[in-house]
C-alpha cells in the first residue's frame, strides 16, 4: 500500500511541477514570420528580443489558462491529503484521504486534458490552415506529460486505497 502512494506522491509532484511550468512559460507555440522566430504561451508572445502580455481575450486561451489553474490547484490539494494519508494524519475520521488524493489527481488530469485538448483543436485549426512554419513547443508538450503523470497518481492511490479496504471487507464476512 505504501509504495502505491509513494509512487502516486512522486508522479503527483513531478507531475505538478511540469504544470506549474507549462502553465507559466511562453513555448507553447513556436511559429515564423518575417524570417523571425516567434514564441508565445498563454500568458504572453515573444518577438526576437521581446516579449508582450496577451492583450486579447481570446476565449481558448481563457479557458486553457482556466483548466490549466484548475488542474493545478486539484493536484496540489491531492499532494497534501496524500500526504496526509500517506503518514496517517487524522484530522479528518470519517474521510477516507487515500480515496479523496485519488479523486483528486483524476480531477487534476480531465482538467489538464480538457485544457491540452481545447489548446490543441482550435490552434490546429486556426494556425494549421493559415500558417505552414509553425509547430507545438516544449511547455505544451510538459502539459501532456503532466496529464499522464497526474492520472497515474491517480491510479497508484486507487489502488492503494484497493489495498487498504480489502482487508477491511474479508474480515467483516
Amino acid at each position: 500500500m505504501y509504495s502505491f502512494m509513494g509512487g502516486g506522491l512522486f508522479c503527483a509532484g513531478v507531475g505538478n511541477i511540469l504544470l506549474i511550468v507549462s502553465t507559466a512559460t511562453d513555448y507553447w507555440m513556436q511559429y515564423r514570420h518575417s524570417s523571425n522566430y516567434m514564441h508565445q504561451g498563454l500568458w504572453r508572445y515573444c518577438v526576437p528580443g521581446k516579449c508582450m502580455t496577451h492583450t486579447d481575450s481570446i476565449a481558448y486561451w481563457d479557458a486553457t489558462r482556466a483548466f490549466m489553474i484548475l488542474s493545478l490547484l486539484a493536484c496540489f490539494i491531492g499532494i497534501v491529503i496524500g500526504i496526509m494519508a500517506f503518514i496517517h494524519y487524522s484530522s479528518f475520521d470519517g474521510f477516507d484521504k487515500t480515496f479523496a488524493a485519488g479523486i483528486l489527481f483524476f480531477l487534476s488530469s480531465f482538467f489538464v486534458l480538457l485544457a491540452m485538448a481545447v489548446y490543441t483543436g482550435v490552434t490546429v485549426n486556426y494556425y494549421g490552415k493559415r500558417y505552414g512554419s509553425w509547430r507545438f513547443s516544449w511547455s505544451y508538450i510538459m502539459g501532456w506529460v503532466a496529464v499522464v503523470l497526474t492520472f497515474f497518481s491517480g491510479i497508484f492511490y486507487m489502488c492503494a486505497y484497493r489495498m487498504h479496504e480489502c482487508p477491511r471487507n474479508s474480515n467483516s464476512r
